[in-house]
């Protein structure tokens, strides 16, 4: 880990953190998912700088050590997708991969579709290209965890409860698992978790130590607001055809999996109709972190795609 670089980049008025490690031509870049932040992506920079790559990983603004957004409430996807071209070009770097996971793996597609002659390639890990739909998951229960933490007030209460630590932890265990989150009435999203329950396995202390420091420094509340919180800005983007390589891997165990539609959208092929060049791997035991679960088999993957269309430049 001493080998990854830390540098500080202004960036639209916000002062970002930048992780980096790699002195390759072709660059890579990581964005994270929620409850992560750049050093979700350690595994996969060491990897594929060893491979000749140039990786650079941001903590989000509003997460880790990147400052807030100055108006939280305003805070949107467009953030992140104005933030990573304006990192890339302050690095001056033209052209890039861009590896996504969670919510990251949208301003990812976004960035694919707005500004395709930046981007060589795309991997998102668990979250397919679809066109936005706001009543998407409305069948589901009201203790749905996504419902719950729009709620004005409600995730704060909830959270109030414990330290920064427990909350982390709390929902760490919650996306490890393969089932949604969904809380019963009269209870809240943390009470799903027993005060008992260990952390999987692959994280260590030094991970789970460097997590709630990062989170001990930004809280809660300002990660939360793009994709929990805030409205999300309409998808304007007519025919949207991603043309970019993109290979998506899928975590057999993701709880993401089960939202309504998405694996049959995945298997049966219409995902396809949005993507022009789409290689998908499925890992038979991954879950929704899997990067850090499986990291060898992730890299591997992400490797032999970066390889192929490097090569075929």
């Amino acid at each position: 880990m001493e080998q990854i670089q830390h540098k500080y980049v202004d960036v639209r008025g916000v002062k970002l953190h930048v992780a980096e490690i790699g002195t390759g031509s072709s660059v890579v870049v990581f964005l994270h998912g929620f409850p992560e932040i750049w050093y979700s992506w350690r595994h996969q920079m060491i990897a594929i700088a060893n491979a000749g790559y140039r990786a650079i990983a941001p903590d989000l603004r509003g997460y880790g050590l990147s400052q807030h957004h100055p108006d939280p409430e305003k805070a949107s996807f467009n953030d992140f997708v104005d933030d990573t071209l304006a990192i890339l070009d302050s690095f001056h770097i033209h052209k890039a991969f861009l590896i996504g996971k969670d919510f990251g793996s949208w301003p990812v597609y976004l960035l694919s579709l707005l500004h395709p002659t930046r981007i060589l390639g795309v991997v998102s890990l668990g979250v397919p290209f679809f066109i936005p739909r706001p009543q998407r998951y409305q069948q589901l229960p009201e203790g749905f965890y996504i419902f719950r933490w729009k709620e004005p007030g409600r995730a704060e209460a909830d959270f109030r409860r414990f330290d920064i630590k427990t909350i982390w932890r709390n929902i760490y265990i919650l996306f490890s698992r393969s089932e949604i989150p969904i809380a019963d009435k009269g209870k809240e999203i943390m009470d799903l978790v027993n005060p008992s329950t260990p952390l999987p396995t692959w994280l260590n202390d030094e991970d789970f130590t460097t997590y709630a420091k990062a989170y001990e420094q930004s809280g809660f509340s300002s990660p939360m607001h793009v994709p929990y919180k805030n409205r999300r800005e309409e998808f304007t983007i007519e025919n949207p055809k991603v043309e970019v390589p993109v290979l998506l891997i899928v975590g057999e165990k993701d709880y993401f999996l089960k939202f309504p539609g998405i694996e049959e959208y995945i298997t049966s092929g219409k995902v396809r109709d949005y993507v022009a060049e789409l290689y998908i791997n499925f890992l038979p035991d991954g879950t929704h972190f899997m990067q850090e679960q499986f990291p060898d088999k992730v890299n591997q993957l992400i490797i032999d795609f970066l390889d192929k269309h490097v090569k075929s430049k």
